[in-house]
């Protein structure tokens, strides 16, 4: 039976890193698998060895599973890059290797959760789950319900369209808002669309983990109460990128569309080529070479649409002397019958 896994996972479950740390540094070429640069795609087996910038990650170093709350105060940098002036792994100084669930602005404050649990981050980092996460904004003017129904539809930040979301208003320039996306940050970009300046912003909640009474710059372990409901609350994500165009975000163009229409011999109208739509239109008398003369070519394309021409009875296909009295001729027996006779004309309301 193959007990192999995954490098990126490996890793990832060794406490390291997250899955995509991990696919980001064996791109970089700072992973060794069995004294080897690894690859992406590469698979771990019992046995082999895996050193990341020069560290051992092997299944002994595999800790119990770490899951931390922090009140995050501004000015604290959420990045494990140690080198990093107030890095956020340095703030908190957990005696085992955490790294953060996702982001938390440098000048905003509130909620961030850490841990060594690699697939727990990737399960609430798919904006395709729709996890929650809620935050309470403080505006540099008053707002108003205008505001709150334009911030609540989404607004165009970013070459995209923001996903609608709960706003509620709580003071004169106070307002709460639950996302289920986290686009860079999104909510300050909503409000300068809107004309607005953030002045405070703290995250008070992600999904059933809620900041509470944790002082600023604290932090605390989760509960088992509320590790179990987050856990059973993600039993049905997923830990993959979603599929989903931009298009869907953004209102855009579909990309395979766009490609299509960009091909040579195509038009935003219509996705034939080109070259189908061309008819060879008959010479005329008027057609002439560039010179002001009429060309042979010209001559025999002229006498070709003549002959091409259905002809009436053995005729000709010029117009005939008598065709207008002919016509006439027509019109005036159709009139005299019962049918055209100008009784039956006025019968019908025709005047």
């Amino acid at each position: 039976m193959d007990q192999s896994i995954s490098l990126n996972k490996f890793i990832s479950d060794s406490g390291y890193c997250s899955r995509r740390e991990a696919d980001n540094l064996i791109t970089a070429g700072r992973v060794l698998l069995n004294n080897r640069p690894a690859v992406l795609g590469n698979r771990y087996k019992p046995g082999d060895t895996v050193e990341v910038d020069g560290s051992l990650i092997t299944v002994a170093q595999k800790d119990k599973r770490v899951y931390l709350a922090l009140n995050k105060p501004a000015g604290i940098t959420t990045t494990t890059e140690l080198h990093v002036k107030d890095n956020i792994i340095s703030f908190v100084g957990y005696s085992k290797r955490i790294f953060p669930i996702g982001r938390l602005d440098k000048d905003s404050e509130g909620l961030i959760l850490l841990t060594n649990d690699g697939d727990i981050i990737n399960k609430i980092l798919r904006a395709v789950n729709n996890h929650e996460k809620e935050y309470i904004v403080r505006v540099n003017k008053p707002i108003n319900s205008a505001f709150l129904q334009q911030m609540a539809q989404g607004v165009p930040i970013l070459d995209t369209h923001t996903l609608p979301c709960k706003v509620q208003m709580m003071g004169r320039q106070t307002f709460r808002i639950t996302l289920t996306q986290g686009l860079n940050r999104q909510i300050r970009r909503m409000c300068e669309y809107l004309g607005y300046a953030v002045v405070g912003l703290q995250r008070v909640r992600i999904m059933n983990i809620r900041l509470d009474k944790l002082p600023l710059g604290k932090w605390r372990h989760l509960s088992e109460a509320e590790l179990s409901s987050l856990k059973e609350s993600l039993a049905g994500s997923s830990k993959m990128h979603s599929e989903s165009k931009p298009a869907e975000r953004g209102r855009k163009a579909p990309y395979a569309q766009v490609r299509e229409h960009s091909k040579p011999g195509f038009t935003p109208k219509d996705k034939t080529p080109a070259h189908k739509h061309k008819v060879t239109k008959p010479a005329t008398k008027e057609s002439k070479h560039p010179t002001g003369k009429t060309t042979e070519k010209h001559r025999k394309q002229e006498n070709a649409a003549k002959k091409s021409t259905p002809s009436h009875k053995g005729k000709t296909s010029g117009p005939s002397k008598h065709e207008g009295k002919e016509k006439q001729g027509n019109r005036r027996e159709k009139r005299s019958g019962p049918e055209g006779s100008f009784k039956n004309y006025r019968s019908k309301g025709r005047r």
